[in-house]
């Protein structure tokens, strides 16, 4: 990977060194294929041999495991480009020396103390033109960075950070620093950044493969008992309305499920959590109780106290802005507050109300932190919860996912996770400091020798540890003994909720609940473990830590799966943005079965854009196989019974059936690999496809060759949960459960009043009954949608097509041509009082005789017609002044003849 980057930088610049670069390329291919399938240490020598083999690269200096790169090349592109422009330079001459080259070849003395914020600065300075791929790293490099007695903060000095974590994960040392009792970063990591060794379960497949992030490679599915499947899924955190980031999440895994379930035929356990405790949940429940609290007595309080409060929590809303950096996506939200706050809030008179809701961001803040410690009544948080719980299942139900088998609340289970947390104490991977329980990291990579399966490469990378450990927890702690170490259980502070434990008064960490629960519904061992690909590093990775560490097992979870993240218009989804899309939201636009079809059409574990441009077309994919289906449906009442319905199949009946069976056995193959949902969503389009080519050519089609095509359409959009009805063909009428028999049941009344209504307007056209032929159209339009039946007229002397459809589909439709022949009507009405005024205005001009309109002060003497001799200063005309007033003069006199023929025809 690494070498493929840089093969792409330098043809980018238009290097002219092919042959040395598809040696490269040779390389790289061999060392991925091997790399891909032997760990690190036993490469090591492989390495070595190839380098002999072609010394002028010396491809022993990139023998780390190329995997461990990948994540990294995004961040570190612009050191690639850097490293691509030197190699250039060099490429014939110097290629030896650029590929040995330490860190640090460029500084003469490393410093005594790099702490200090000088010297900071300065290697910062020295990092930031440093390239990534340069070499191995030095023993300078290990000598300076064993130095540091903390990782240096990455807002401050970002390239002296990166470098930071990337000498530490590739250290094979165990460095302490002095003077503190915070372990350094390097040497944290085993030797090689690459993922630890996955454990292949033992057991014949039936030929599925899935994605598995711990291994990032698609990997035969082999579950621990059999055909039974232990599945758990990470749920929400239940403090805020579900948006759309959550419905890729639990839509995709909703599909998964099934597609194992109604295709593959495994039993599935699938248990997924709440979190109904929270850093994120207390902040939002305490800050909505004071706030509702402080509404209801500020009426009876002094009014100028209450302004002066407000203003306070406004100048404290500002200040704290101005401490965010310019590109912190917080800033243009609190922007926006203060936009909307400042311009009413110096104002004497301002409605009190209106002002706190304007200022209620800042006020939250404010009252939480003079007032928060006050709140402890657990209700309060509960209260919370419970209703954006109740909001969530409401969200699922509408997307038509199925509930959880296990459905596991936090709250419920912290004696659980009390006893779990004990366990891995007792087993010497945790340690319990001022009444909190840490995971002991050293202890682990002492024993494991590392400290993530899944990204191990984020080791060390303090913001995303901070964002897991949550809003009220210092990841820099000195109660801990490393700032890796992450909290198991937390001490409670006053405002926060607690239970008993045995190190006082405490709440669960965030990811030790996933583990507790798991393993106590599905006894320490999970098949799958699923969740959003946010959720990677650290909080999935630390879930394996504790379980394993609980269990002292090698290996919890067989396949890690995660969903792919969610843009909107091809940007990150947030609240700055304003393009924060809850699922409700996105209900109103379009139905949960359209959000599905947009879904499917995607990979599962790749990237998904939601715009208006992608829901159109899984809109008119949805219209597509409706159509279909309405049309086999016609067809099939039209089916006779006995042996006249069977027929000798013609060519064209023949390649239909060989079509449909190609269509089979690859959607079997792209389901078995990895749930490839994109490209059954294209076989099946296909096969619809190819039987229209059938009617096409057919003219007595074979009925039931059609009905075959819609079921098996049907029944894979059935598994993928697109239909949710009994029906065999289609999506039904409605979004509810529909009898399978309702079409059966209907269809002889619909086409008994069809029949009839085409004999009334063929006897109707004989006598040129207009009257009647509008009240067939209105029957058509108005009547039969009402009832859920689609009826469509063909050419004179053809039956009509009916069809049973949804109620609602046909009324948004009829509104639709209401509303396009009221816009019609509307634009030929402006257009025709457009040309009326004009006419108006034609007529007006055309009043005044062209032997009168130059008679004005700009001309001193006119002939016996009006034109103009002379300007104002008595000079005379000359031809070409003349020449342009005669063609004004002219087109006057059409207007005015005009004029008098209009007042002729007004007297007659």
């Amino acid at each position: 990977t690494l070498l493929y980057t840089i093969k792409f930088e330098l043809l980018y610049m238009k290097c002219s060194a092919e042959r040395l670069l598809s040696k490269y390329l040779l390389l790289s291919t061999q060392l991925s294929r091997q790399l891909s399938n032997n760990s690190y240490s036993q490469q090591l020598t492989k390495n070595q041999k190839l380098a002999a083999e072609t010394p002028t690269l010396k491809l022993h200096t990139f023998t780390p495991n190329l995997q461990t790169f990948r994540p990294n090349l995004q961040t570190f592109r612009p050191n690639l480009q850097t490293f691509g422009q030197t190699l250039t330079r060099n490429l014939h001459s110097n290629l030896h020396s650029i590929a040995s080259r330490s860190y640090f070849s460029t500084m003469v003395d490393l410093p005594d103390d790099p702490n200090t914020g000088e010297q900071m600065q300065l290697l910062n300075a020295h990092f930031a033109k440093s390239s990534y791929v340069e070499g191995s790293r030095s023993q300078k490099d290990s000598m300076l960075f064993s130095k540091f007695t903390q990782p240096p903060c990455p807002s401050s000095y970002p390239h002296l950070s990166r470098w930071y974590c990337h000498v530490a994960n590739t250290s094979s040392g165990h460095v302490t620093s002095s003077g503190s009792n915070v372990t350094s970063l390097i040497g944290r990591q085993s030797v090689s950044k690459g993922q630890p060794t996955w454990y292949k379960p033992d057991w014949n497949t039936a030929g599925l493969s899935i994605y598995n992030s711990l291994t990032r490679r698609k990997d035969p599915f082999i579950p621990s008992d059999g055909m039974n499947v232990t599945w758990y899924n990470c749920g929400p955190t239940v403090y805020d309305a579900s948006h759309m980031g959550h419905a890729r999440s639990y839509i995709t895994f909703d599909i998964l499920r099934r597609i194992m379930s109604n295709y593959f035929g495994f039993n599935i356990l699938y248990v997924m959590n709440i979190t109904d405790i929270d850093d994120k949940i207390i902040y939002r429940a305490r800050t909505k109780f004071l706030l509702d609290r402080y509404r209801s007595e500020m009426e009876s309080r002094n009014r100028e106290e209450v302004l002066t409060e407000i203003r306070e929590s406004v100048d404290d809303f500002k200040s704290k802005m101005s401490t965010l950096a310019v590109d912190d996506p917080k800033v243009k939200m609190m922007q926006k507050v203060l936009t909307e706050v400042e311009p009413v809030v110096g104002k004497s008179d301002v409605d009190l109300g209106e002002l706190l809701t304007l200022a209620s961001m800042a006020m939250e803040t404010w009252l939480d932190k003079r007032f928060g410690a006050e709140v402890t009544d657990h209700s309060i948080f509960a209260a919370l919860t419970q209703h954006w719980e109740a909001e969530f299942h409401s969200d699922l139900k509408e997307l038509n996912v199925l509930p959880a088998d296990v459905l596991t609340r936090v709250t419920d289970y912290v004696p659980e996770i009390v006893d779990y947390v004990e366990k891995i104490i007792s087993n010497g991977y945790a340690y319990a400091s001022n009444g909190s329980v840490y995971f002991d990291s050293a202890a682990w990579r002492r024993d494991r020798g590392y400290l993530a399966k899944l990204k191990p490469e984020s080791v060390g990378d303090l913001d995303a540890l901070a964002e897991g450990e949550g809003k009220f927890t210092d990841v820099t702690s000195k109660e801990k003994k490393n700032q890796v170490d992450f909290a198991l259980w937390k001490s409670s502070k006053p405002g926060e909720p607690y239970w008993d434990s045995p190190w006082g008064r405490g709440r669960p960490g965030w990811h030790i609940e996933c583990s507790a629960m798991a393993d106590s519904i599905c006894d320490s061992k999970l098949d799958i473990h699923s969740g959003g690909e946010d959720l990677v590093f650290p909080h999935h990775d630390n879930e394996i830590l504790q379980a394993e560490g609980y269990s002292n097992s090698k290996q919890w979870v067989n396949y890690f799966i995660h969903a792919g993240h969610l843009s909107i218009e091809g940007c990150k989804m947030s609240k700055s943005l304003k393009n924060f899309i809850t699922i409700k939201d996105a209900l109103k636009k379009n139905t949960g079965r359209q959000l599905r079809i947009h879904f499917l059409s995607h990979s599962w574990h790749g990237g998904l854009d939601y715009s208006e441009s992608a829901m159109s077309e899984a809109v008119n994919t949805e219209k597509y196989f409706n159509e279909f289906f309405h049309l086999v449906k016609y067809h099939k009442s039209t089916l006779g019974e006995g042996i006249s319905s069977f027929t000798k199949p013609s060519p064209y009946e023949l390649k239909l059936y060989s079509q449909l069976a190609d269509c089979q056995q690859a959607v079997h193959n792209a389901l078995a690999d990895n749930f490839d949902t994109p490209t059954v969503m294209k076989l099946l389009k296909s096969v619809v496809s190819d039987a229209y080519t059938y009617l096409s050519a057919q003219k007595q089609p074979n009925v039931r060759l059609l009905i075959q095509v819609a079921v098996y359409v049907t029944k894979i959009l059935s598994v993928f949960g697109v239909v949710s009805t009994s029906e065999s063909i289609g999506f039904g009428a409605g979004s509810g459960e529909t009898s399978q028999s309702t079409d059966e049941a209907v269809l002889p009344f619909v086409r008994a009043l069809s029949e009839f209504r085409d004999d009334v307007r063929s006897a109707a056209r004989e006598l040129k009954a207009g009257n009647i032929l509008e009240q067939c159209d209105s029957v058509r339009d108005n009547v039969l949608p009402e009832l859920g039946v689609r009826l469509e007229d063909r050419e004179p002397g053809t039956p009509a097509v009916f069809k049973i459809d949804d109620k609602e589909t046909l009324l948004r439709e009829k509104q639709h041509r209401q509303d396009e022949l009221a816009r019609k009507a509307k634009e030929k009405a402006e257009k025709a009082a457009a040309r009326e005024k004009a006419a108006r205005e034609k007529l007006e001009k055309g009043k005044l005789s062209p032997k009168e309109m130059f008679r004005t002060p700009a001309y001193s003497a006119w002939d016996e017609e009006g034109m103009p001799t002379h300007d104002a200063k008595g000079a005379e005309m000359t031809q070409s002044q003349l020449k342009k007033l005669r063609k004004q003069y002219a087109n006057q006199d059409k207007l005015h003849k005009t004029y008098l023929q209009h007042i002729s025809d007004l007297e007659i």
